[in-house]
């Protein structure tokens, strides 16, 4: 696996692990936190499909040849379950140590759903 050299172990990215896949471009970031949550601020240009719906049944949304879907929710943990949850599906998923709060203590971009600075609740 490419990303077991990482500190955060193997299937685990930090922040700005995960910011610079998506800014090269060979990764695709799901948001997996509720509807209000995404609302308030998430990462732009992710996908968002809360980890309540993953659970049900819903199908991640497809990535592009060669690029890796990357996890998101607030702290880690949700979004460690769903990837656990898609890698038993067969899709190959990662997700980000610390979430969207480690994203934005990083000063990574948060926006809110109407496209103006966004906040990690």
């Amino acid at each position: 696996m490419i990303f077991s050299r990482w500190r955060t172990g193997p299937g685990r990215l930090t922040a700005a692990e995960a910011h610079r896949l998506l800014q090269e471009g060979s990764a695709v970031l799901l948001d997996v936190r509720e509807q209000d949550e995404w609302q308030a601020g998430h990462a732009p240009g992710a996908r968002h499909l809360p980890l309540s719906r993953l659970t049900a049944g819903a199908a991640a949304p497809g990535t592009p040849a060669g690029r890796r879907l990357v996890l998101i929710c607030r702290s880690g943990h949700r979004s460690q379950q769903a990837a656990r949850l898609l890698r038993a599906r067969g899709t190959d998923a990662v997700d980000v140590t610390g979430g969207m709060t480690a994203w934005a203590r990083k000063g990574l971009p948060v926006q809110s759903s109407a496209g103006s600075a966004g906040t990690v609740i």
